[in-house]
């Protein structure tokens, strides 16, 4: 999907398929609204540090409601993500103060495709 025409940093430039994603959708609760901020920052540079992370894309609603896609080489790569310390000890956290619901989907990406709109010239 590298295209230099648009170099948009909310979306993942990730390789030709295939590869993994997981999607983490979530409802937030009203609680503790800044130290969820700080965590949800780290754990996005933190994955970015792991073995096989290409990228990932991130929206939050009014309501709570968030869809966060990471992007990944390999199911062994997603599983050492998974089992990281900081990662482990992070979910922990969001069960018992941020989180009313989330679910967590495994996908591999057999196809992919971008569209861009033209730019007048």
């Amino acid at each position: 999907m590298n295209d230099s025409r648009f170099n948009d940093a909310r979306f993942a430039d990730t390789p030709a398929p295939p590869y993994y994603a997981v999607v983490f959708s979530s409802l937030r609760n009203e609680e503790d609204a800044e130290g969820y901020a700080e965590a949800a920052d780290r754990m996005m540079t933190l994955a970015a540090q792991q073995p096989g992370y290409l990228g990932a894309e991130s929206v939050r609603d009014a309501d709570g409601v968030g869809i966060t896609v990471s992007y990944w080489r390999s199911e062994n790569d997603i599983l050492g993500w998974k089992h990281q310390a900081e990662h482990a000890a992070t979910r922990a956290r969001g069960r018992s103060d941020w989180y009313t619901r989330y679910i967590t989907r495994v996908a591999k990406v057999e196809r992919a495709y971008d569209w861009i709109a033209k730019t007048a010239s």
